[in-house]
C-alpha cells in the first residue's frame, strides 16, 4: 500500500512497510550539493547496509521516495547511490533553511528497511531579486534631513550565507542607506534623507538600490527607486521684468491690449499657479481704467484714456500664488499714453480796443490772440491766420501768441463793424482746426461834413402864399453818427444885396424854410441864398447849398385892353365900307395881362346881336373881320362886344364895346383914320418895343446856343443833361415859338402885314422841362407842358 502526501503541489506515494519482528530499521544520512551532475555518487548502500555487493541484486534492493521524480538510483553492481535527476534545492525546499530528501531502502530475504536522509547543500546559484520593477517614493521638499523611508526587500532563493546580506545605493547627494539584519537572516534597508530636497532644483531623484547576497561570488539584484519630490510653497512668484513699459493710444477702445505680464512660480500645482491683481495706491485705482486678466496677466483698456488729462500711469501689479500660505510678488508697469490728434486748437481773444476808432493808426494793436492745443508734440503745434479780406492782420509775437493789428485805413461810414474770423490749424495728421469770430466795432470820428443831395435846390413857390407857410424842408445827411451826425441849419448870404432873412427863415433843427412875407410874382420873380448845414462834432464840419426860389405866377390879374380902345363902359366905333368883301379887316383888339404863362395867354371872343352873323374875331389875334359881303338887309350900325379872357384858373376877363358903322365909300374911312393921329403914334411906339424885344430874344438865343455848344465840348459827364435843347416851332400862318431850357419866349406874329403885332411872353425862371406855347394862324393855340422832375414846387 502507499501513503499519499502532497508536497510542492505533487502527490507522493510512500510505501508503508509492515515491519515484522526481526526487521532492522536505521537511518542513513547523505549530503549532496544541488545542481550536481547526474550520476554523481552520493554514498554506497552496500557498505552502509553492511551487505555484500553480490547480494544486492538477489535480495532485490529497492530505493523508494515520495517525490515525483526519482532523484536517486542504486547501482546493483556496485551498491552506489547516485543522482538520477537534476536537483534544485530552491525548487525542492523553497524558503527553507535546511533542505533534505528522505528515501527508503528495502532489502528482502531478510527484509531490511533503512531511511536515507539526503541533505541538499545550497549553492549560490540565485541572485537577489525585487518583486517591484521600480519603486516610487513621494517625499516633500519640506521633509527634514534624517528622515527614514522603507525600501523594498530583495528576495534570494538561496539560503544561509547565499541569501541577501547587504544593499548598496547609487551615488547621490540627498540619500543614504540604513541596513538592518544580515548574518543568518535576510538583510533589509531603509532610505535615509541626508539633506533637504528642492523640487524646483530637482523634482525627481532617481536611485538604484542593489541587493548583494553572501556567496563567495556574490550575486546582486537591483531595483530603481524613483523619489518624487513633493512641492512645498517655498517659492515666491517672480515677474519676468522688474519694470514693464507699454504704450497705448489715447481714446483706444475698450478691450484694446496694453501688455501681457508674465510672472512665474517655481512651485507646482496651486503653489505655482499665479493670480494677477492691481494694487490701489493713494487715490489711483488702476482698475478704473484698465482690466487685468487674473489668470493670464493680460492687461486691456477698460476706461477712457485721455492724453490731455494724464499722459502716463504708474501701475503696481501683484502676482500671488494659490498655496495654503500664499506668497506674493510686486511688479511695476509704466503705461505711456500716446497722444492722438483729438483736440482742435483753442483760440482765446483778449480785446484791447473795442470799439476801434476809425482814425486809428495803421499798426495799432486791437486785440491779443492766444492759440492753444491740449495735444502734445506736433499735434499741439499750431498756426494762426485770418480768413477773408479785412483791414486787419495777425502778427505772431511768440510761438502761439499773436496780435491783431490794423492793416489798412478804417472808415466807419463804409463799414461800421467787422467780423474778423481767426483760423487756427495744428500740425497733426489729419490736421484739426478751429475758428473764432471777433466782432470789431468801428467807432465814429467826425470826419464827414453834412452833405446835400444836389449842389443847388430849386424851390417853386406860388405867389400870394400866407406869411409863415413852410416853403420847403432842407435836408442834409451826415454819414457820421450820434453827435457827429446831428445837423443844424442856418441861412447864409444875401439875395441881390437884399438880406435873405427878410424873405425866409429856417428852423435850425428841422431845416424847415418858413416864408416871412407873401410873394408877388409881378414884383419878385426869383431870389436865391445859401443854407449852411453844420454838424455837432468836435471840431464841427459844415457845407453849403445854394437855394433858388422861383415865384410861380397865379392868375390874379385881369386882362387890360390897350389903346385906342377903352374898356367896358365906353363905346368905340369903327367904319367899314358897304362894298367890303368877306374877310375885310375891321379892327384889332389888343390886350395885355400882367400875369405870365398861361395866365397871360389871352383869347378873344365876339358877341353880336342875334341874327347878325356878319363878323368874326381871331381868338388869338383879336382881329375882327367880316364873314361875308354886306346885304341890304344888314343894319347900318353893328354893336359888337369883345370878351378878352386869359387862360388861368379860374379864368379872368375884360370886355370892350365897338360899334361898326357901315358907310357907302372908302373916302369916309380914310378921313376917319386921319382924325386919329394919336393912334398911329401909339402903334409906332409899340412896334418899337416889340422890335427891341425880338432883338433881345435873338441875342439871348444865340448866346445860349454858343454856351450850350461850349459846355458840350468841355463836359462829358452829363452835368448839363438836365437842360433841354432849344426848340423852335413854326406855324402855317407865319407865327413861331422859341423855347430854351433856361429862358422861354413865346413870340406871335400876325399874318396881316398892315396891323400885325408881336406879343412876347418872357419866362420868369428856368423850368427844367420846357413849356411851349404856339399860336397858329387858325386862331387856335396848342400847349405842351411837362412837369419838373427835380425842382420843388411849394403850393399853398
Amino acid at each position: 500500500s502507499c501513503h499519499f502526501v502532497v508536497m510542492n503541489n505533487e502527490i507522493l506515494c510512500l510505501p508503508i512497510v509492515l515491519l515484522l519482528s526481526g526487521w532492522s530499521v536505521a537511518q542513513i544520512s547523505y549530503s549532496v550539493s544541488e545542481e550536481v551532475d547526474k550520476g554523481t555518487v552520493i554514498g554506497n548502500l552496500a557498505k552502509d547496509l553492511n551487505v555484500n555487493v553480490r547480494d544486492l541484486q538477489t535480495r532485490n534492493l529497492n530505493v523508494v521516495s515520495g517525490y515525483s521524480k526519482r532523484y536517486f538510483e542504486a547501482n546493483f553492481k556496485t551498491g552506489d547511490l547516485y543522482v538520477n535527476e537534476r536537483i534544485d534545492r530552491e525548487e525542492l525546499c523553497p524558503n527553507v533553511i535546511k533542505c533534505t530528501l528522505n528515501l527508503e531502502v528495502i532489502l528482502s530475504n531478510p527484509m531490511v528497511l533503512r531511511r536515507i536522509e539526503v541533505t541538499i547543500a545550497d549553492l549560490n546559484d540565485n541572485a537577489p531579486a525585487f518583486v517591484e520593477k521600480s519603486f516610487s517614493l513621494n517625499i516633500s521638499e519640506s521633509s527634514p534631513a534624517g528622515e527614514h523611508f522603507l525600501l523594498p526587500l530583495a528576495l534570494d532563493a538561496d539560503t544561509g550565507s547565499n541569501s541577501v546580506k547587504t544593499y548598496r545605493l547609487s551615488a547621490n547627494e540627498y540619500f543614504s542607506l540604513d541596513i538592518q539584519g544580515g548574518g543568518e537572516h535576510t538583510a533589509s534597508a531603509e532610505l535615509v534623507q541626508q539633506k533637504a530636497l528642492d523640487r524646483e532644483k530637482q523634482a525627481v531623484v532617481k536611485l538604484t538600490l542593489t541587493a548583494v547576497d553572501g556567496g563567495k561570488l556574490p550575486n546582486t539584484g537591483s531595483v530603481q527607486i524613483i523619489v518624487h519630490v513633493l512641492d512645498a510653497n517655498d517659492n515666491t512668484p517672480m515677474f519676468s521684468k522688474t519694470l514693464y513699459k507699454a504704450r497705448v493710444n489715447e481714446n483706444a477702445p475698450a478691450g484694446s491690449l496694453v501688455i501681457q505680464l508674465n510672472a512665474t512660480d517655481l512651485d507646482e500645482g496651486d503653489n505655482g499657479r499665479v493670480i494677477y491683481t492691481f494694487v490701489k495706491r493713494a487715490n489711483f485705482d488702476p482698475a478704473d481704467l484698465f482690466f487685468i486678466n487674473a489668470e493670464t496677466g493680460e492687461i486691456t483698456v477698460k476706461g477712457h484714456l485721455d492724453y490731455e488729462a494724464q499722459s502716463a500711469y504708474d501701475i503696481h501689479v501683484q502676482a500671488t500664488d494659490r498655496g495654503p500660505s500664499p506668497r506674493r510678488a510686486n511688479g511695476k508697469l509704466l503705461v505711456e499714453i500716446v497722444d492722438v490728434n483729438d483736440n482742435a486748437p483753442e483760440i482765446v481773444v483778449t480785446s484791447l480796443m473795442n470799439p476801434v476808432r476809425e482814425d486809428t493808426a495803421i499798426g495799432s494793436v486791437v486785440a491779443l490772440v492766444t492759440v492753444t492745443d491740449k495735444d502734445g508734440g506736433k499735434n499741439g503745434q499750431t498756426r494762426g491766420k485770418l480768413a477773408g479780406s479785412t483791414p486787419f492782420k495777425l502778427i505772431s509775437n511768440y510761438k502761439n501768441y499773436y496780435s491783431l493789428v490794423v492793416d489798412r485805413t478804417l472808415d466807419r461810414e463804409q463799414r461800421p463793424v467787422y467780423n474778423v474770423t481767426i483760423i487756427a490749424n495744428d500740425e497733426g495728421t489729419p490736421s484739426l482746426s478751429a475758428s473764432s469770430v471777433v466782432n470789431v466795432d468801428i467807432s465814429d470820428v467826425n470826419d464827414n461834413a453834412p452833405g446835400f443831395a444836389e449842389p443847388a435846390i430849386n424851390i417853386y413857390v406860388k405867389e400870394n402864399r400866407p406869411v409863415g407857410a413852410r416853403l420847403y424842408t432842407i435836408n442834409a445827411v451826415d454819414p457820421d453818427i450820434n453827435e457827429n451826425a446831428k445837423v443844424t441849419y442856418s441861412l447864409e448870404g444875401d439875395s441881390n444885396s437884399i438880406p435873405v432873412n427878410l424873405f425866409v427863415s429856417i428852423n435850425s433843427e428841422t431845416g424847415d424854410l418858413i416864408s416871412l412875407q407873401s410873394f408877388n410874382y409881378e414884383e419878385l420873380k426869383t431870389f436865391h441864398f445859401k443854407v449852411q448845414a453844420t454838424d455837432s462834432g468836435v471840431p464841427p464840419l459844415s457845407s453849403n447849398v445854394t437855394v433858388n426860389v422861383f415865384i410861380l405866377d397865379e392868375n390874379d390879374n385881369n386882362p387890360t385892353i390897350l389903346a385906342p380902345y377903352s374898356e367896358h363902359g365906353s363905346v368905340n366905333s369903327e367904319s367899314i365900307p358897304y362894298s367890303a368883301e368877306a374877310g375885310y379887316f375891321v379892327a384889332k383888339i389888343r390886350a395885355v395881362d400882367a400875369d405870365s404863362g398861361y395866365n397871360a395867354l389871352l383869347s378873344y371872343h365876339l358877341s353880336e346881336p342875334k341874327g347878325n352873323n356878319l363878323f368874326r374875331i381871331g381868338t388869338s389875334s383879336g382881329e375882327i373881320r367880316t364873314k361875308r359881303r354886306m346885304s341890304d338887309n344888314d343894319l347900318k350900325t353893328h354893336p359888337l362886344v369883345v370878351l378878352v379872357s386869359d387862360n388861368g384858373e379860374p379864368s379872368l376877363s375884360a370886355t370892350v364895346s365897338i360899334d361898326v358903322v357901315v358907310v357907302e365909300s372908302t373916302a369916309e374911312i380914310q378921313t376917319q383914320f386921319r382924325h386919329v393921329p394919336v393912334k398911329e403914334d401909339s402903334f409906332s411906339d409899340l412896334n418899337l418895343y416889340l422890335l427891341i424885344a425880338i432883338v433881345s430874344v435873338s441875342v439871348i438865343f444865340l448866346l445860349s446856343l454858343i454856351t450850350l455848344i461850349a459846355v458840350r465840348c468841355h463836359r462829358t459827364d452829363g452835368t448839363f443833361s438836365r437842360y433841354s435843347a432849344p426848340m423852335i416851332t413854326t406855324h402855317p400862318d407865319g407865327s413861331w415859338s422859341y423855347s430854351k431850357a433856361t429862358q422861354q419866349y413865346d413870340v406871335c406874329f400876325s399874318s396881316d402885314t398892315l396891323k400885325s403885332d408881336v406879343v412876347v411872353f418872357p419866362a420868369p425862371f428856368p423850368p427844367v422841362d420846357g413849356e411851349l406855347i404856339s399860336i397858329n394862324g387858325g386862331d387856335t393855340f396848342t400847349r405842351t407842358q411837362t412837369l419838373p422832375t427835380k425842382e420843388k414846387v411849394s403850393s399853398p
